[in-house]
């Protein structure tokens, strides 16, 4: 490697020797409220302690202020803008007075309105002043200008002794200390850091890895096989070394087998990445070298893949000035799957190597689509135009030094937000602000799978993309412990919640919509003299309120609650899938959160499961919903079938459900002493789409 980009971990972290920690503590301060963290819920959080006229300081164990959000990300995911509220509007509203200005366009002519497209919207809204897309630095720039303004002291590059740097009188934090002996005192505390590490070193409860969708009524957590169809290998990818020779061993990162089944809870995270910055302006960018101690074994599964038929890599999103963040895309691409599981409870020493690997994994992965004789030479072209931003990232050899936590611990406090609570099957009473992106888990293993032709093959594993269907609560229960376990901490990014919960919730302007509301929250439960559990809600929702956050959301949702619907009804999401389904909800109508769908490709197989037990013996009216639409099958085989007897039927699912505009009966079945019934609904053989929403079974009188 060029120098500049040898010592990269060097010149991103603390030199090992301020990792130990410094006995003679010297006593910074006390403060209303300390926030330990650099991200942007940590700004927001701090900035609104001073709006409301308290004290507060930010201990950032980070030498950058902003997170992801001042790291790469600057493709925004905002899904629903409307419902992104306050400070985080302020901070995107902030941006586009930025760029209103011709100086901010260096290296490119200012667009005309709107220029940028953005993820889910535009990436320049002149409509609502608010700016979508941007440059790394300039977002820096930013948080950094809300800490001038609101004159917030900032201690950077201050990593929390977690072994004994917490100091609690019972339940409560009375102060914190830094590696480097500083120590905080504060009355109430915020962690807005994504590893959660204040919440877990002062003794909260937190998990890590996926519940299984048993333990709190969910249908995307836990294993995910059967929805693993996006970003996964488009051919047969042969798993081992030597082709064909299980001996030889796996490729790296290939796992033999998954060790549960789909729904099944485990230990492991969804994967990491860094979002890079490149650029194909030759005047301001740097050549992608070689890692140093390159294996091109690493790659073997990237150039297989391409011969599998794989043609895109990453994203090149554009940011302004010819800039990208270039994100996670397909099979193979920046994801380092199965290189993050230490992560989120390792030493600060483990995360840097785990840090590192990504980035040379990174930066490998350019190399060898630019110059590996293997790879087509169009590819290779394609991908020489492109090298990292000079002007960005210019103390870190031009690489982020943010790694993309996608998710490390989640607290686990008296109210868990799942699943259930984005699509409005559980009640949320106490709104803090609200979330609508996807619940989005990116791949979290590779394993070797058999394919349709009896070969061993490689394939990822744990991939989600679900719509909770519409904007959706966040509750103030997920932001606060248990209260035996601390009674004057907030936790806004390691929100208590499920895994697929935080595949959602997980996003930038949500992180600085919570860490506001917790701030808020800091401030009003400081003055009425009691703990964050115990403040009055209507106090605090007022507050929010005049505070410009949005906590509810006019939803006018097409589904049927399966609890309303008499009979007994099951979920196609919680039904047995076989192959390859993609889940919906945009079809009107259908039950609960969604349905599933065929994508009308590779029907052989593909068919779902709907198993009944503990009915009662006697004859029901059977039926299957869907929603109907033109691209529809009218064609669709069900069988349904007891111990005593077994019917058939097919439905044109291009006439609409004529039960309730939802069912069609399938017809009566006897169900005998054992109260099993089963309905199967296949795909082979169908002359379009196939849905899958829903079966009941309805008591005959």
């Amino acid at each position: 490697m060029k120098k500049g980009l040898v010592s990269i971990a060097a010149a991103l972290f603390v030199v090992a020797a301020t990792i130990i920690p410094n006995l003679d503590a010297e006593e910074v301060g006390s403060y209303d409220v300390v926030v330990y963290g650099g991200t942007c819920a940590a700004i927001t959080a701090a900035t609104q302690v001073k709006k409301m006229g308290k004290t507060v300081v930010v201990v950032s164990p980070d030498k950058r202020l902003g997170g992801l959000s001042s790291g790469g990300l600057g493709a925004t995911d905002s899904g629903n803008r409307a419902v992104v509220g306050g400070l985080s509007r302020e901070f995107y509203h902030r941006l586009w007075q930025y760029y209103q200005k011709e100086e901010a366009w260096t290296l490119q002519p200012m667009p005309r309105e709107n220029g940028i497209p953005g993820q889910g919207g535009r990436g320049i809204d002149n409509d609502s002043q608010t700016m979508w897309v941007f440059e790394p630095s300039v977002a820096e720039k930013i948080f950094e200008g809300f800490v001038a303004e609101f004159d917030v002291p900032v201690f950077k590059s201050e990593r929390l002794d977690r072994e004994n740097g917490v100091k609690k009188d019972g339940a409560a934090i009375r102060s914190i200390s830094t590696l480097s002996g500083k120590t905080f005192i504060g009355k109430t505390f915020i962690d807005a850091t994504y590893e959660g590490d204040l919440m877990a070193a002062a003794g909260v409860s937190f998990r890590t890895g996926r519940e299984a969708n048993a333990e709190y009524g969910e249908t995307l957590n836990g294993v995910q096989v059967g929805h693993a169809v996006s970003h996964q290998f488009e051919g047969f990818v042969d798993p081992y070394i030597e082709r064909g020779n299980p001996e030889s061993g796996l490729l790296p990162m290939v796992h033999e087998k998954i060790n549960a089944k789909d729904g099944e809870a485990d230990d492991f995270i969804q994967s990491y990445n860094i979002r890079m910055c490149l650029t194909n302006d030759p005047k301001n960018m740097v050549k992608i070298e070689k890692p140093e101690n390159y294996d091109e074994l690493d790659y073997e599964i990237l150039l297989r893949s391409i011969e599998a038929g794989q043609n895109v890599f990453m994203t090149f999103s554009p940011m302004p000035n010819h800039k990208t963040d270039s994100n996670n895309n397909k099979a193979v691409s920046t994801d380092y799957i199965g290189g993050n599981y230490d992560y989120p409870n390792g030493t600060y020493e483990q995360r840097e190597e785990i840090y590192e690997k990504h980035r040379v994994w990174q930066q490998g992965l350019l190399w060898t689509l630019q110059n590996n004789p293997r790879v087509p030479q169009k590819i290779r072209e394609e991908h020489l135009k492109w090298g990292l931003a000079k002007d960005e990232f210019v103390d870190s050899g031009n690489w982020s030094p943010q790694l993309y936590v996608r998710e490390a611990r989640r607290m686990k406090s008296d109210f868990v937000i799942s699943e259930r609570h984005l699509r409005y099957l559980e009640e949320t009473n106490r709104s803090i602000g609200m979330g609508s992106y996807n619940m989005d888990s990116h791949n979290i293993q590779r394993y070797v799978a058999v394919d349709k032709e009896g070969r061993k093959t490689v394939r990822n594993e744990g991939d989600v993309q679900v719509n909770p269907g519409a904007p959706y609560p966040i509750d103030y229960g997920g932001i606060i412990p248990k209260k035996d376990e601390c009674d004057n901490l907030l936790v806004p990014v390691c929100v208590s919640c499920t895994h697929i919960a935080f595949g959602s919730i997980r996003m930038e302007p949500v992180f600085m919509v919570l860490g506001q509301s917790a701030a808020t929250a800091a401030c009003l439960a400081i003055d009425a003299g009691v703990a964050p559990q115990d403040l009055d809600y209507a106090v605090l929702e007022k507050k929010l309120l005049e505070d410009g956050q949005v906590l509810e959301y006019e939803v006018k949702r097409p589904t049927v609650s399966s609890k309303k619907l008499p009979g007994v009804v099951i979920d196609a999401d919680a039904a047995k899938i076989n192959g390859e389904w993609i889940s919906g909800n945009v079809s009107p109508k259908f039950v609960d959160g969604g349905y599933l769908h065929d994508d009308n490709k590779n029907k052989d197989g593909k068919s779902v499961v709907f198993e009944f037990d503990n009915l009662k013996p006697g004859v029901y009216d059977c039926r299957i919903s869907y929603s109907t639409n033109p691209n529809r099958a009218t064609n669709v085989p069900v069988v349904a079938e007891t111990s005593l007897m077994r019917i058939e039927k097919t439905v044109d699912q291009k006439a609409a459900p004529p039960i309730d505009g939802l069912f069609v009966s399938i017809g009566r079945i006897k169900v005998g002493d054992d109260g099993a019934a089963a309905v199967v609904v296949s795909a082979k053989g169908t002359n379009g789409h196939v849905i899958v929403d829903a079966a009941q079974m309805l008591p005959v009188e």
